[in-house]
């Protein structure tokens, strides 16, 4: 370099480092070691947005669970870097597939996106041109089975991929419903618990109707651990394709779900989701931290001791009517769902309403509306609307706040 460029250079840097903030040449000075402390930023506070003690269940609108430590950290822990996502989700697949002792698996946004998913599967197979024009396929529409009386607000997922679902009552209505058109069969496993009626064709007897004509099953389990070996026990049954959501009792992220069973069918429902840019699953995408989360949060919830932490909730039930029962007219009871989803133990609570203005919906709404707020259930035990608390989801020093609130609104404290 010559002498008078060198002269120019030198002359331009005390400029250009002007023009760098100070704290930027701070911060980047290998003398400045110490690390600077930042208040953290309380977004609830920053954006006006109420803390909920969750004394429900897992529910949707309450955002779920609270996600695992195990979790949390393996979502900060991958978050600083970049991943092929089709190699992690194949991956992630096959250990948790391990873990479930079944064919193949996959991590989906929720169990919705893996109801949507998992009929794209049955109708496509691997037929890209399929792919494509899913769900606006040429000629009949498909069909996807289903008990009348498993009719339920999320079968929408079944329709979105252009499906039509037909409706049976028993097994010869469902031995003469199938036909070229049926792709699938699907089995909603808490209808016993959202109706409280029997289902009319069993599944054993769905999954041998259903492999007679071979036809492939899914079953929808969303809300149906615990107990743990629901996780098993559905794909052990003969089902091809299982769903379970992974932001409820798993305590994965709340957005996660599973599908798995048949190899064949998970290969073909990946085909249909992202990253492939253009297939019907495209915008359910799930992220690179909840599927790492989704894998932490099942290895976690497996290795866990469910006895005890079925005991511990039994401990909860007991701490809060030892606080409401000491209110005169009021009693409680542990109750325990009999169905097959969201069975945890829960406290129902009665009151005399001969000696109370107080209704299930007046104590529903102060609980709700008061400082904390506290969200419960409202429900009608043979007649008599009462209040039901959930304990499941409380945090250890969030037992006594809800007994507490719970009695001072009891007793018009």
């Amino acid at each position: 370099m010559k002498r008078r460029h060198l002269l120019k250079t030198l002359t331009v840097l005390p400029i250009a480092g002007s023009l760098i903030p100070s704290s930027f040449i701070l911060n980047a000075s290998p003398l400045n070691t110490t690390p600077v402390k930042t208040k953290p930023v309380d977004y609830f506070e920053e954006l006006g947005v109420k803390r909920v003690i969750n004394a429900a269940a897992t529910m949707t609108f309450l955002s779920g669970s609270l996600m695992l430590p195990e979790v949390l950290e393996a979502i900060n822990s991958t978050a600083h870097d970049f991943a092929d996502m089709y190699e992690l989700q194949d991956k992630v697949g096959v250990k948790i597939a391990e873990m479930l002792e079944c064919e193949a698996a996959m991590v989906t946004s929720g169990a919705a996106c893996a109801l949507v998913l998992g009929t794209a599967a049955a109708i496509t197979g691997m037929d890209a041109e399929k792919r494509k024009q899913i769900p606006n396929l040429p000629g009949p529409r498909p069909e996807v089975i289903m008990q009348k009386n498993h009719r339920y607000v999320f079968d929408q997922a079944i329709t979105t991929t252009g499906a039509k679902i037909i409706e049976v009552e028993n097994v010869p209505e469902m031995e003469a419903a199938i036909n070229e058109n049926t792709v699938m069969a699907l089995f909603f496993n808490a209808a016993e618990s959202w109706y409280g009626i029997e289902d009319s064709i069993t599944h054993e007897q769905f999954i041998a109707i259903s492999k007679k004509h071979s036809i492939p099953t899914f079953i929808d389990a969303a809300a149906d651990v615990p107990p743990v070996e629901n996780l098993f026990k559905y794909q052990k049954m003969g089902f091809d394709l299982v769903t379970f959501s992974g932001g409820k009792m798993i305590r994965g992220p709340q957005s996660s779900g599973l599908l798995f069973g048949k190899k064949a069918l998970i290969d073909a429902a990946k085909l249909n989701y992202s990253p492939h840019e253009a297939p019907i699953g495209r915008p359910m995408k799930v992220n690179k931290e909840e599927i790492f989360g989704m894998y932490a949060a099942l290895k976690a919830y497996l290795a866990k001791d469910h006895e005890e932490e079925w005991g511990m909730w039994l401990k909860r039930t007991q701490q809060i009517s030892m606080v409401l029962e000491k209110v005169p007219g009021v009693k409680t009871a542990v109750y325990i769902p009999t169905g097959r989803a969201n069975v945890f133990p829960t406290v129902d609570v009665f009151w005399d309403k001969e000696k109370s203005s107080l209704t299930a919906d007046t104590i529903y709404n102060q609980l709700k509306n008061g400082t904390p707020s506290i969200v419960c259930s409202k429900t009608e035990r043979n007649g008599d609307k009462i209040i039901n608390i959930g304990v499941v989801l409380l945090k250890t020093e969030q037992v006594k706040i809800v007994a507490h609130r719970l009695k001072e609104i009891l007793t018009g404290q």
